[in-house]
């Protein structure tokens, strides 16, 4: 069997972790790819450690004893993640995204995976050192966000639905109130999607009154689940008070000014600091 350098290995071992981030990867597995000792590969490993650290690409944390491996947690600086949200602001305060009636058009965004993957990874770096068991979010536009950090995160994602469908098959309903039209509106979830006691972060594309997030959590109680976290990609200035308590935003939305066709949105000064 080929036996590969140092300098092969150590290459390799980077594209294995990022693509695979907060996966425990045993020593045995990487003995048997690289055709090398533990003890080599342990010192590779303190070698990408190290490397991963002073690129503040995140850190690899490693397991001790007989069963011992590593697993690499991306966490973003703070210059990184400044450089993201301005750029998303940019996307977003688009004149040309204005639609009649003060919406913002926004679907191309989010099925756009470039911009998806860097949302992401912001959402995962902020909540790295949190215990998570599954992803919420409800259909639709929020699912790419929620599936891309899914990925980085390592954990399974649930969605819930506006509408039962017979392939869910049984389904938790509940009423739930829209905080931004006061509308009583209905979503559900299979009963098969979530265990019992999970530990849940819950993710939407947008946030004005917070009812969504709200309804989304009242549908956790459900399952006896645990909310640890809500991350939302924007939220809008007004109204000040949401309907949750204790959730990330990643931009803000001061206004949109149809006459002068413009959008006041900025980062989350929360990310910064």
């Amino acid at each position: 069997m080929k036996k590969y350098k140092r300098n092969q290995r150590i290459g390799a071992l980077m594209k294995i972790f990022a693509e695979k981030p907060n996966y425990v990867f045993s020593y045995n597995y990487f003995s048997e790819i690289f055709n090398a000792a533990k003890s080599t590969i342990s010192e590779d490993v303190s070698i990408v450690k190290e490397l991963v650290s002073e690129l503040e690409y995140g850190r690899i944390e490693t397991i001790s004893g007989a069963a011992g491996g590593a697993v690499f947690i991306p966490v973003m600086s703070k210059d990184e993640k400044n450089k993201i949200l301005t750029q998303l602001c940019q996307l977003f305060s688009n004149k040309n995204r204005i639609l009649p009636g003060g919406f913002i058009y926004l679907t191309d965004i989010f099925n756009n995976p470039g911009i998806v993957t860097s949302i992401a990874s912001v959402i995962s770096s902020e909540f790295s050192d949190t215990k998570i068991d599954c992803i919420i979010t409800v259909e639709t536009k929020g699912i790419p966000v929620a599936i891309l950090t899914g990925q980085k995160l390592n954990v399974p994602v649930a969605v819930i639905r506006r509408n039962n469908k017979v392939t869910e098959g049984a389904t938790v309903s509940i009423n739930y109130v829209s905080g931004s039209s006061n509308n009583i509106q209905t979503m559900s979830l299979s009963r098969r999607s979530l265990k019992e006691n999970a530990k849940v972060l819950i993710i939407d594309d947008f946030m004005k009154g917070g009812g969504t997030c709200k309804g989304m959590a009242d549908m956790m109680r459900e399952f006896n689940a645990e909310v640890v976290g809500t991350a939302v990609v924007i939220e809008t200035k007004v109204p000040e008070k949401k309907l949750v308590d204790n959730y990330l935003s990643l931009l803000v939305m001061d206004g949109i000014n149809e006459r002068d066709g413009l959008i006041e949105i900025k980062p989350n000064s929360k990310l910064l600091k």
